[in-house]
């Protein structure tokens, strides 16, 4: 039983490796490395049912691709495309708004009055610094006094020529 057996299995790759070389035993030398599917073209066939001969040239017809081109899951709508409106745009000249110089805000906050019967002072805080002015005084040659009444104090600033007032009180 064993000599059946192993005669079997002998016997069975011997026929699996003649299945593995014989198709190449009988390809030609050429067209080994080549797979070139053929195809006839059309004929009209004399007879129901007959295949088309091959071509007299003997040259086998390559198959053409015909998988669709393009992306077969696309979105397609019936309704017609939107027309996008062109805008064409106008170059603007844009003039500079030219502003009346301004002065800087006042600086001076107002903090008492000396009355004399002869002289009117008055007395501005800067800050950390104060001032007691008369009509006519310069403060850091940027302010000059020009008139003191009982309501308002008047100033000009130099660099500009620019007034402005800073009220000092109401009248007794």
């Amino acid at each position: 039983m064993n000599t059946k057996r192993v005669a079997g299995w002998v016997g069975f790759f011997g026929v699996a490796a003649a299945l593995a070389w014989l198709p190449e035993y009988w390809t030609p030398a050429g067209e080994g490395d080549v797979s070139l599917a053929a195809v006839a073209p059309p004929a009209k066939a004399k007879a129901k049912g007959a295949l088309p001969a091959t071509p007299a040239a003997g040259k086998p017809a390559a198959i053409r691709d015909l998988s669709p081109a393009g992306d077969l899951f696309a979105a397609r709508s019936w309704k017609a495309a939107p027309t996008l409106a062109s805008v064409t745009e106008q170059p603007v000249n844009v003039t500079p708004v030219l502003q009346a110089p301004t002065a800087p805000p006042m600086p001076f906050q107002f903090v008492g009055r000396l009355d004399d019967r002869s002289d009117l002072q008055v007395f501005l805080q800067n800050g950390e610094k104060i001032y007691v002015v008369r009509k006519g005084d310069v403060i850091d040659e940027t302010w000059r006094i020009e008139g003191i009444s009982d309501r308002e104090l008047s100033l000009v600033y130099l660099p500009m020529h620019l007034s402005q007032t800073l009220s000092v009180g109401s009248a007794p």
